[in-house]
């Protein structure tokens, strides 16, 4: 059985700031806190190093990606389309806090980001991305595709429903009102935009990915 690897967390908002050494003392410092900015890093060097730092210089960012899969497998898969947008999502906890954006697939340009949200689930913010894509991109007139890694919410895009479990309350109204405005768009406009599911395995993570846990 391999060991996991160490992970060294940086806060740079939350109720105390520093690197911490564990995800449980990471996620005390920003649960309930919010705008809180945190990321991962595999060294504690180089999370101190980026705690001196802007953290919108890390967003995103992570070391070079290598495939485990054969050369035929990723002959097959082929490489990403760049002309199109990469949505992703992130929460600390779930529920707990939720934010997602979009980017250029291609630079990592940020195009777009919403929340954080005081109480959400990853899926409902893989949801909104995908949504605010579309809009976007009919906006537009774009004949870019989007990308993402949830095969769940691409699911709920679909069907022009969100499937989720959590149970509206005071809390969540500011994120289930977008989810209604989203339905609504669905529900009253067409698109040609592809959505496509990004190939994790051949191309690591997703470019709009918050790089945090």
């Amino acid at each position: 059985m391999s060991k996991k690897k160490k992970k060294f967390y940086t806060v740079w908002k939350g109720h105390h700031t520093g690197v911490f050494e564990t995800w449980e003392d990471c996620k005390a410092q920003i649960t309930n806190f919010e705008g809180a900015q945190y990321k991962s890093f595999t060294t504690f060097e180089a999370a101190k190093k980026a705690l001196k730092g802007n953290y919108k210089d890390y967003i995103g960012k992570s070391k070079v990606f290598k495939s485990e899969l054969t050369e035929e497998q990723l002959k097959k898969i082929g490489k990403p389309n760049f002309n199109s947008i990469s949505v992703d999502a992130a929460s600390s906890g779930n529920p707990g806090k939720m934010e997602y954006r979009g980017v250029d697939t291609k630079t990592k340009k940020q195009i777009f980001i919403q929340g954080p949200f005081e109480e959400a689930t990853n899926n409902i913010g893989e949801f909104l991305a995908i949504v605010h894509a579309l809009a976007l991109l009919k906006q537009k007139d774009s004949d870019r595709i989007i990308y993402t890694d949830s095969r769940t919410a691409m699911s709920w895009v679909k069907k022009k429903t969100c499937n989720t479990k959590l149970e509206r309350n005071n809390k969540n109204k500011p994120v289930f009102d977008l989810v209604d405005r989203a339905i609504n768009w669905l529900n009253n406009n067409t698109y040609r935009t592809v959505i496509v599911k990004w190939e994790t395995k051949a191309w690591g993570e997703i470019p709009a990915d918050f790089g945090r846990k």
